[in-house]
C-alpha cells in the first residue's frame, strides 16, 4: 500500500496545494503553461486560470509568460514562484516526517482493501 500525505494550505482564502505545486514544477521544467496543463490532464484554459489566480493572489507574480507567435511563447517561474514552491515542498516534507508514526498507525488500522479501489 502506498501512503502519501496531501497537504493544502488555506491562506486566508487563497489555496495552494499539490495541484498548483505540480503545475509550477511542470512550468519550471518545460517552460510552457499549456504543456504543463496538458501533462497534468487539464485544459489549456484551466492551466492559465490557475496561473492567473496564483499571480493575482501573491504580491509578485509566480509565473512570467510571453505570448506565442513566430518564435513561440514561453513561461518561467519568477523568483517568487520558485520561493513559494520551495517553501511549500519543505512544509510537506516536514509534515511527512512529523506525522510518519501516526500515519503508519492509521494505515495499520485499515481493513485489507485491494489496490484497485
Amino acid at each position: 500500500m502506498t501512503l502519501r500525505l496531501r497537504l493544502r494550505l488555506d491562506l486566508g482564502g487563497v489555496r495552494f496545494g499539490p495541484g498548483k505545486a505540480e503545475l509550477l514544477e511542470r512550468i519550471r521544467e518545460g517552460g510552457s503553461i499549456s504543456a504543463a496543463g496538458r501533462d497534468m490532464g487539464m485544459s489549456y484554459k484551466r492551466a492559465w486560470m490557475l496561473v492567473e489566480e496564483m499571480n493575482t493572489a501573491f504580491r509578485t507574480p509566480l509565473v512570467d509568460s510571453t505570448r506565442g507567435g513566430a518564435h513561440g511563447g514561453g513561461a518561467r517561474l519568477t523568483e517568487a514562484g520558485a520561493a513559494v514552491l520551495a517553501h511549500y515542498r519543505r512544509v510537506v516534507a516536514q509534515a511527512e516526517r512529523a506525522g510518519a508514526q501516526d500515519i503508519d498507525a492509521i494505515a495499520a488500522m485499515l481493513s485489507d482493501i485491494p489496490d484497485e479501489k
